[in-house]
C-alpha cells in the first residue's frame, strides 16, 4: 500500500527522530561543585549537550569532595559507578592505585581514536595528574591554588594601603593588629588549613613535606613535618591566635564565610573562591600572593595545585567512553577553559585557555586574577611539584585536628608536629603494604 507523500515524509521524520533518541548515549558525571560553581558545572553540561546529539551528560551533585569520592568508590563496588567522578587532588594516589577500577584518561582517549595531548595543559597541572611515564591518568578540570584575599574597605578603615597588601608573614601579623584595632572581628584566617598552612607552605618555601619527592618518587615516602621551619610557622600562628589576630575558621572551606561576610580582613583560600566572593561579598576586595618568611632562602618558590580532576570508571560501554572523551575535549577547548577560569577563579588548565584570557584583556580589567597562574608559573623543584601520598585525606584529618589543638593552646607546635608525623607515617606504611 502506498502512503501519501506528506505521510511518508512525516513517518521518515518520526523514525529518524526516534533513531536519534535511541542513539544518544547517557553519561553520568558526579561532582562536588555547589552554589555558583555548581551552576557553572550544570551550564557546562547543558552547553555540551546542546553542541551535539550523540551524548547526554547528566551532572549530579554528590556532596563535598570526601563524600563524593566515598560515594563513587561504594558505587563501583556495588556495580553501578558513574561514568565520570570528580576527585579532589589528595585522592589522586588512592585512585591511581585502584587497579581495575579506573581507565587512565590518556590511554582511553587513544584507544577510542580521539587522543588527548598532555602538552596542551599547563605543566604544573598535567604533571600532577600524570603517571611516572608522563601520561595523564585523570582529566584536569578545576585546578586551583591558594592566594591571599583582603578586604580593601577594611584596609582603608584601618589606615592600611589597599593597593599594597602584606607580602610576608610578619607583615600579615602587623596588618592583622591594625584591622582588629579598627574594629574587625578577625584579622586573618585561612581555608583548608592542611593544604594552605602545611602543604603549600612547604612548596612556597621549597622545603620537603615528605620524603621521596613528596611521594612522587615511591610508595615508601614518609612525612617530614618535624623540621624547624614548620615549628616556626605553627609557633608564629599560635602566637597570633593568642593575640587575637588569627582566627581558626574550621576545616576545609568552612571558614570562607568569615571573609565573605566581612568579618575577617585577610584570608588565604582557594583561587576558585573568587566567584563566591563576587556573588556574596558586599565589599571591594583584592587578591595577592601567599605570604612567606623573608629569611628563608629561595622563598617564594611556587605554590601547588588543589581542586580536582575527573576520573573515568572501568566497565562502561565503548559508546560511553567515546562520549566521555568528547566531553573532556569540550571542557579543554580554549573557549570553555578560558570562560571557566574567568568566571570562577580556578586556573586555566590549558595553555590555550590561558592565552585566550590574556589576549582578551581580562587580566588588565580584573587586577589580581592572574596571581594564581603566576604562583604556579615556575620551574618546580622536588619539594614544590606537588604531593602524591596515599591516605592523604586521612592524613589531613590528623593534621587539622592537631592544628586545632595547637591554635587552642592545648598542645605545643613541637608536640603537635611530632604527633602528625607519627600518626601520618603509620597510615603511609599501611597504604604501602596494601598496594604491594
Amino acid at each position: 500500500m502506498a502512503f501519501p507523500l506528506f505521510r511518508t515524509t512525516a513517518l521518515v521524520a518520526l523514525l529518524t527522530s526516534a533513531g536519534m533518541a535511541q542513539a544518544a548515549t547517557d553519561i553520568t558525571f558526579w561532582h562536588s561543585m555547589e552554589g555558583p560553581l555548581g551552576e557553572r558545572v550544570a551550564k557546562l553540561a547543558q552547553d555540551f549537550n546542546a553542541s551535539q546529539s550523540d551524548y547526554v551528560v547528566h551532572a549530579v551533585y554528590k556532596g563535598n569532595y570526601g563524600e563524593s569520592m566515598n560515594a563513587g568508590i561504594a558505587a563501583f563496588r556495588a556495580g553501578n559507578a558513574p561514568d565520570i567522578l570528580q576527585v579532589f587532588e589528595v585522592g589522586t594516589a588512592t585512585m591511581m592505585y585502584a587497579k581495575g577500577a579506573i581507565k587512565p584518561v590518556q590511554a582511553l582517549s587513544e584507544s577510542v581514536g580521539d587522543p588527548i595531548d598532555p602538552s596542551a595543559f599547563l605543566g604544573a597541572v598535567a604533571g600532577y595528574y600524570s603517571s611516572p611515564d608522563g601520561k595523564l591518568v585523570s582529566m584536569p578540570f578545576n585546578s586551583s591554588t591558594p592566594v591571599l584575599y583582603y578586604n580593601k574597605d577594611a584596609f582603608k578603615k584601618a589606615g592600611l594601603d589597599p593597593e599594597h597588601p602584606p607580602k610576608t608573614w610578619p607583615e600579615v601579623a602587623e596588618a592583622a593588629k591594625k584591622l582588629r584595632a579598627a574594629g574587625m572581628e578577625c584579622g586573618y584566617s585561612s581555608a583548608w588549613p592542611s593544604w594552605v598552612l602545611l602543604e603549600n607552605f612547604a612548596a612556597w618555601h621549597n622545603v620537603p613535606y615528605a620524603s621521596q619527592d613528596n611521594g612522587f618518587g615511591g610508595l615508601d615516602a614518609r612525612l617530614r613535618l618535624d623540621s624547624p621551619l614548620f615549628k616556626k610557622h605553627l609557633g608564629f600562628l599560635s602566637e597570633m591566635a593568642k593575640a587575637g589576630t588569627f582566627t581558626y575558621g574550621g576545616r576545609g572551606d568552612a571558614g570562607n564565610a568569615l571573609f565573605t561576610s566581612g568579618k575577617c580582613g585577610m584570608y588565604t583560600g582557594s583561587s576558585g573562591m573568587r566567584a563566591s566572593i563576587i556573588k556574596t561579598g558586599g565589599f571591594a576586595f583584592g587578591t595577592s600572593t601567599l605570604p612567606y618568611y623573608p629569611d628563608v632562602q629561595g622563598a617564594p618558590q611556587n605554590s601547588i595545585i588543589g581542586g580536582a580532576s575527573l576520573w573515568v570508571f572501568s566497565g562502561k560501554s565503548d559508546a560511553a567512553y567515546k562520549g566521555v572523551i568528547k566531553f573532556f575535549k569540550f571542557l579543554a577547548s580554549p573557549t570553555q577553559a578560558a570562560a571557566w577560569h574567568q568566571g570562577t577563579g580556578y586556573v586555566p588548565v590549558t595553555k590555550a585557555g590561558y592565552q585566550a584570557t590574556k589576549e582578551s584583556g581580562f587580566y588588565d580589567k580584573n587586577p589580581g586574577t592572574e596571581i594564581a597562574v603566576r604562583q604556579l608559573d615556575a620551574n618546580t623543584t622536588a619539594n614544590s611539584r606537588g604531593i602524591r601520598l596515599g591516605y592523604l585525606p586521612q592524613i589531613r584529618d590528623i593534621e587539622d585536628s592537631t592544628m586545632e589543638q595547637i591554635f587552642a593552646g592545648q598542645t605545643s607546635p613541637e608536640e603537635g608536629l611530632k604527633k602528625m608525623n607519627t600518626q601520618g607515617n603509620a597510615l603511609l606504611e599501611r597504604f604501602q603494604k596494601s598496594v604491594k
